[in-house]
């Protein structure tokens, strides 16, 4: 023990000098306690630089110890002004604000994650933002689950590490892979199963291009340079998109003639435009059983949505719990395999186009076809053999559907006395 004490004391004197004291009350103890992080931190440009513990951490201890002393984005911001601004304009500038959403009436929440949204001591949060599919998890899933990526909205450390500030960290595609990899967006996958990723391996950089060079290109923070769609696959204004576009292929000009990357890219364009349009069938198919009060269950007799209460939710706001079969079919096909269509399109790589995403996607139609007629098929059993159940079903249908702005008045008023002329 007292060896122990001794090294950390001989320890700190010796780095002292080139701390400029700020770092010298924690080093004794946390050579000790924590002997991994000292001694990333020894070997990183911050301890050369002269900058301790306390300019980041602070100097509450207490607080520390509790984890509310919370190194966030702002805390680096002042020394790394050109990628905290790069970073912010970017689609991992809104982490949290896509991945959150506020706990105030949860029976279960933990007051600590109020710091996600709010400042110490201002009530008004920093984003308004909801997540549907956030507030339906437990703290701890909350915690592992969503932001854990999510964080990296205000959190440099999501990809930087730590203690450590080797970019060798933060070139390596791994990095991105914690977060972009899965169901919903396997792009880390798509890349390294690509000829990109297989040239990268094999050949080097300079053969093949990682996340890095297409989304960081020159090394900005800004990920989000030449995407022409949002995080949901829904295509940007042409206003924004057209000169994004012309970002991506300065880009791939890099290694490709610019006349090859705009085709590449225009063919990624069908692609989306083709599967949207998929998209939308299913879609249509099932708010036309909604209409008809024939989704079971039906969105008021379940657990209400956790934003939108006893309403049918189809967009990015859906839920995969708490709701009907044919919708989780629909969850599927929207959060999985359109997804892996679109994206795979634009990262090159034809398995995923075609057999994890295209043809899922297809498939997927058909499954939610089959359940919408097995629904209505009961639904009319169910209504009895009065002579005009169909007839009234279909003018309660065309109400609906005119009251949620499906239908313009002129096409209620056309559909609807199609139906009353029926009846006569």
């Amino acid at each position: 023990m007292i060896r122990a004490v001794l090294t950390a004391t001989i320890l700190a004197a010796l780095i002292a000098p080139r701390m400029s004291g700020a770092a010298e009350p924690c080093i004794p103890c946390h050579t000790e306690k924590t002997p991994a992080a000292v001694a990333q931190w020894q070997g990183s440009a911050h301890a050369k630089a002269g900058i301790g513990c306390e300019k980041c951490h602070g100097s509450d201890h207490d607080k520390i110890v509790r984890g509310e002393a919370k190194v966030g984005m702002k805390v680096c911001a002042p020394c790394h002004k050109k990628a905290y601004e790069e970073h912010r304009l970017s689609r991992h500038g809104m982490g949290l604000h896509s991945g959150w959403g506020c706990t105030r009436g949860l029976p279960d929440r933990k007051k600590d994650e109020c710091r996600f949204c709010h400042q110490p001591g201002d009530e008004m949060p920093r984003s308004d933002v909801q997540c549907a599919r956030f507030l339906k998890q437990s703290p701890e899933m909350g915690e592992i689950g969503c932001n854990y990526c999510h964080s990296v909205e205000d959190a440099c450390d999501s990809c930087h590490s730590k203690h450590m500030t080797d970019l060798k960290i933060v070139r390596d595609p791994n990095s991105c892979a914690k977060c972009h990899m899965g169901p919903d967006h396997p792009q880390w996958e798509m890349w390294q199963t690509s000829l990109h990723g297989t040239l990268n391996v094999s050949a080097g950089a300079k053969a093949g291009p990682d996340c890095q060079t297409c989304h960081m290109p020159k090394g900005t923070h800004n990920v989000s340079i030449g995407i022409t769609m949002n995080s949901g696959g829904v295509p940007y204004p042409a206003a924004k998109a057209e000169p994004a576009r012309k970002e991506m292929v300065n880009i791939c000009s890099a290694c490709h003639a610019p006349a090859f990357a705009k085709r590449e890219l225009e063919r990624g364009d069908l692609v989306r435009s083709q599967s949207l349009a998929i998209l939308k069938e299913a879609e249509h198919i099932i708010w036309d059983l909604n209409d008809r009060g024939l989704l079971d269950p039906m969105p008021e007799n379940r657990p209400q949505h956790p934003l939108s209460g006893p309403r049918l939710v189809t967009d990015s706001q859906m839920l995969y719990e708490d709701t009907s079969h044919i919708e989780r079919l629909f969850f599927k096909m929207k959060k999985y395999d359109y997804a892996r269509t679109v994206k795979g399109a634009y990262h090159q790589n034809p398995s995923y186009t075609h057999w994890y995403g295209n043809a899922e996607l297809k498939m997927d139609l058909v499954d939610i076809k089959s359940e919408a007629s097995r629904l209505k098929e009961r639904g009319q059993k169910g209504a009895g053999v009065k002579p005009q159940a169909g007839a009234e079903d279909e003018l309660k249908a065309l109400k609906n559907k005119f009251d949620r702005g499906a239908l313009s008045a002129e096409e209620y008023a056309k559909e609807k006395g199609k139906v009353l002329e029926q009846m006569k």
